[in-house]
């Protein structure tokens, strides 16, 4: 990545804030603007941007995005009021993840007959986590109940982390790892799986003991307990990395032990998390369409269209019917959540890890599919969320206080609301 590229980044976050307000209100988001620029600037179009798949610039904004996303996430989420109020994302994280991993596994199977088991596994991972920020609105909005909202906030916030240990056992049976041989497999998996929590929560349990006593004399400043708050999935990510285990599990491992601190602390973790998230998130998107859509959409055909719909509709909305049996939802309810289950940041950044780290022989058609999806999620995701938003809202104020939409749920906020509160 180049001063140019850096720059038409840089560019494009200064215009996107122009009208990011506006933007949020309609039905232009962050991820479509980005992704667009990208492509038009990329090798497709106009050729300015030129980033090689092999860049380590791309790797590492790739890492750090994910450890901040789990991160962030992680401790974003209460787990205390997860386990009392959040019976939805629980059942959606519980049932309706990997029912849809294990669906997207056989529909992959039999549509890729070059597929094996493995490979058509990895695919469906990939494909499982959702994404909030390509439908914002359906978050944000005051409209939309609680119980509603809140359910795919916290669902889109945990499933990556849940997803990643379930792609690397996949990939590592679909493919021939770089970080282990054949022979010590499950060493490796088991290191990876259970080595990389327990660092990380080592790490943060040890980091929040450490500065708890100077934090109650007053010698901590804001801004750098903010600041240590930033390193510290970093420190975990690495030190997880040094050891062979999996530093992103390490990083949400720290996430979990940090959401059982103070209010105090998850506060200050929104206060980075609302401004470096949102910057690295753009960055992916605009990676989306200058890297990933110019290097593999020249291998799509029928087979990559038909899964891609798949995905974003009956795979993702059989498990969420099945998901919420037994709730009282609505249908129109349980339709809303099927729907709005976007693909986007987590599905690529799964992508640039096992093409980084494995040697699958479908990776071509497992990247073409999963940037056809993400690009298809940007654009569909992108343009009905306010709207969709608005006409269930006009549903939901129908509803009776009885109705299971209106239970009561504590709110978790989202980055979105951050910049509102701001400037209020």
């Amino acid at each position: 990545m180049n001063d140019i590229d850096i720059l038409v980044i840089g560019l494009t976050v200064i215009l996107f804030a122009c009208v990011s307000d506006v933007a949020r209100n309609g039905r232009f988001t962050a991820p479509m603007m980005f992704a667009g620029i990208g492509l038009l600037l990329g090798p497709m179009i106009l050729n300015v941007v030129r980033i090689p798949m092999q860049d380590e610039t791309v790797k590492r904004v790739a890492e750090l995005t994910l450890v901040v996303a789990l991160f962030t996430d992680s401790v974003r989420i209460n787990v205390k009021r997860l386990r009392r109020f959040h019976s939805l994302p629980i059942r959606l994280l519980g049932i309706g993840l990997p029912l849809t991993m294990v669906l997207g596994t056989f529909a992959a199977w039999w549509i890729f007959p070059s597929f094996g088991l493995w490979e058509a596994a990895v695919l469906a991972v990939m494909l499982g986590p959702t994404d909030a920020a390509l439908g914002e609105p359906v978050v944000t909005s005051e409209e939309v109940p609680a119980l509603v909202r809140q359910g795919l906030n916290v669902e889109s916030g945990m499933n990556d982390g849940l997803g990643l240990p379930c792609l690397f056992i996949v990939a590592s049976l679909a493919g021939a790892g770089t970080t282990a041989g054949a022979g010590d497999w499950t060493a490796y998996i088991l290191l990876q799986i259970l080595g990389g929590p327990v660092i990380g929560a080592t790490i943060a349990t040890v980091a929040a003991w450490a500065i708890a006593r100077p934090l109650r004399r007053g010698w901590v400043g804001e801004d750098f307990f903010r600041l240590a708050l930033f390193a510290l999935p970093v420190v975990a990510y690495l030190a997880a990395d040094m050891l062979q285990a999996n530093g992103f599990l390490a990083a949400f491992a720290a996430g979990v032990v940090v959401s059982t601190r103070s209010e105090y602390t998850r506060d200050a973790v929104e206060e980075f998390a609302g401004t470096i998230g949102q910057l690295l998130n753009s960055t992916i998107f605009f990676l989306v369409g200058a890297l990933l859509l110019p290097q593999f959409l020249h291998h799509i055909g029928w087979q990559h269209v038909v899964f891609a719909l798949l995905a974003l509709t009956v795979l993702r909305m059989g498990p969420v019917a099945m998901a919420v049996i037994g709730m009282g939802l609505h249908r129109r309810t349980t339709l809303f959540l099927g729907w709005y289950g976007p693909r986007g940041m987590a599905s690529v950044i799964y992508l640039l890890i096992v093409l980084d780290t494995f040697d699958i022989a479908a990776i071509d058609d497992i990247a073409a599919t999963v940037a056809l999806t993400v690009l298809a999620s940007i654009v569909l995701h992108g343009l009905t969320a306010a709207p969709g938003s608005r006409r269930y809202g006009q549903f939901a104020r129908k509803l009776r206080s009885s109705d299971a939409e209106n239970a009561p749920v504590p709110v978790q906020r989202v980055p979105g609301e951050l910049c509102a509160k701001e400037r209020a």
